[in-house]
């Protein structure tokens, strides 16, 4: 391999931005190869979308996961730049790692960087990014049931008929799966008239959304509804709502979940009606549960599903859910998802 000046530099920055985590579990001589000797397993993160508190989630789910098989894990943050996540892969497989986890990113430029992976030996799964390829499990929140749910809350608190604002960027894989359940969901309900769509992924997001929402607003006053399948996105038209003195007029069906999220949910008259989410913590574990399984020779499955939770704002106010803990301690099935979870694997959220 050649080692031009730009690969030196980006494999530096790499090192410079790499955490590590090591320490051997207990019972690690009763797991298979390579996890009875975890602390010479290196696997890397490799992030293209890092801002916002589900991404913060994401990467503690990432890091306990793997604490609890006592692998050394890399992590790799492109910071949305499509050209230097593809370099970090290259960067990752410099540095000798035997598993990658791909997080987001665009297809186009993240297809061919995982085939070099799997080319060089490497096993390699992906979260919410297509990378086109068999050879590699796809980690899913099974983004169109987190439409679903959300919108079929939409229908049972505003009837069928409603105008609606609805934020959406293409080319962002979960993103394109949750347009798929919106497109279906206008054929079904023939009243529902999306009369404005907009979004952004310019940083930060929220503020970014919220100056559209703004404009989307006041060329459409009779917007009654907002779908903004990812909670930045809703966060941006919370903004917006609350600032046009429209929080009673709007509701805001979304997607995923955060603290954030809830205080901002359980605001008195908030708009913000319901989401539907999985744990981000526990999609980080099932993205390491699944990589381990494949460098331990089992087969986790090419689709590997995490199921959501609908959470309105009737939930949080009634059960006096008031941050992410207590969502997992009072709605269980948010907690932990069963996934990817073979006997012999660690669970980071035992007792």
């Amino acid at each position: 391999m050649n080692i031009t000046r730009r690969t030196f530099a980006l494999l530096t920055l790499g090192l410079m931005g790499a955490t590590a985590l090591g320490g051997l579990p207990a019972l690690a001589a009763d797991r298979p190869a390579p996890f009875d000797k975890p602390e010479s397993v290196k696997i890397a993160l490799v992030r293209y979308l890092s801002t916002g508190d589900f991404f913060q989630a994401y990467l503690a789910g990432v890091q306990a996961q793997a604490k609890a098989l006592g692998v050394d894990l890399r992590v790799f943050d492109s910071q949305q730049d499509a050209a230097l996540q593809s370099d970090m892969v290259d960067q990752a497989i410099a540095l000798g790692v035997q598993g990658i986890i791909i997080q987001h990113g665009l297809t186009e430029s993240m297809k061919d960087a995982a085939q070099r992976a799997v080319d060089a030996g490497i096993k390699v799964v992906a979260f919410d990014v297509n990378v086109e390829n068999a050879k590699i499990p796809q980690i899913e929140q099974s983004d169109k049931d987190l439409a679903r749910l959300a919108l079929e809350q939409a229908i049972k608190d505003n009837g069928e008929a409603w105008k609606a604002g609805y934020v959406y960027v293409a080319g962002i894989a979960p993103l394109d799966r949750r347009n798929e359940t919106w497109v279906e969901f206008k054929k079904k309900y023939s009243g529902i008239d999306e009369v404005a769509q907009f979004g952004t992924l310019d940083n930060p997001i929220a503020n970014s959304v919220a100056n559209q929402a703004r404009s989307v607003l006041s060329a459409n006053p009779d917007i009654k509804v907002m779908f903004a399948p990812y909670d930045e996105f809703a966060k941006g038209v919370k903004i917006a709502v609350d600032e046009a003195g429209k929080n009673k007029d709007i509701k805001i069906y979304s997607a995923d979940i955060s603290t954030a999220d809830i205080s901002a949910m359980r605001e008195k008259d908030s708009a913000w009606a319901a989401t539907a989410a999985t744990n981000p913590a526990v999609v980080g574990q099932v993205s390491v549960r699944a990589l381990a399984m494949l460098l331990a020779g089992e087969d986790p499955g090419h689709s590997v599903v995490v199921p959501p939770t609908l959470i309105t704002q009737k939930d949080l106010i009634e059960k006096d859910i008031k941050n992410m803990e207590e969502l997992g301690e009072k709605l269980p099935q948010f907690a932990h998802a069963d996934v990817a979870m073979p006997a012999w694997m660690p669970n980071p959220n035992a007792k």
